[in-house]
């Protein structure tokens, strides 16, 4: 079986043997994913446990051909890792804020000490750097108001942080869906 492959920033087709050639094309974050590709990283950030046979039919490849695109696409860096999801609520973490940070000073060396120190809170979830009225963004997984106290006591005495500004989730209307790829 042979596999007709279009170079897209050339303009040439090229056929080539799967068995033979496949392993040895090298894909980095410039390449031009095509339809496949897409379709295969959009099937495992749904489901990440999904075999390669299951994978390889929802991408019409045979099993071999489906994990050497696989393992290119964790290779060039567009897999990052898998992972799976978690009940928060069952985990005693139910409760979810966002918290604006504003800090008194914006100086690399404040950036540092902050993105330091800010990491090791078990319960900030996330933390972005945003551009605006404020500096950075958490979002905080906690237990109860208690917890939250307590883990706000910790931000404030963070380096340089001079303001908060605290929104509490009542209700999660839409969670990370994963990256928008044209496949769905």
């Amino acid at each position: 079986m042979w596999l007709n492959l279009i170079n897209a920033e050339y303009c040439i087709a090229i056929n080539v043997a799967p068995h033979k050639y496949w392993g040895s094309l090298k894909m980095d974050k410039h390449n031009v994913l095509d339809r496949i590709d897409l379709l295969i990283l959009d099937a495992l950030q749904q489901d990440g446990r999904m075999s390669n046979v299951d994978l390889a039919k929802q991408a019409n490849l045979s099993p071999s051909p489906c994990l050497e695109r696989v393992k290119r696409l964790e290779q060039a860096g567009y897999i990052e890792r898998y992972r799976a999801e978690l009940n928060p609520n069952l985990l005693n973490y139910g409760m979810s804020a966002f918290i604006q940070v504003t800090l008194d000073r914006t100086t690399a060396d404040v950036f540092n000490q902050f993105r330091e120190q800010v990491v090791t809170i078990k319960e900030v979830a996330e933390c972005h750097m945003v551009a605006g009225g404020f500096d950075y963004l958490l979002k905080l997984r906690f237990k109860d108001m208690a917890a939250y106290r307590e883990v706000l006591g910790v931000i404030v005495e963070l380096p340089a942080v001079s303001q908060t500004h605290t929104y509490v989730v009542m209700e999660n209307v839409k969670g990370d869906m994963g990256v928008p790829l044209n496949s769905r």
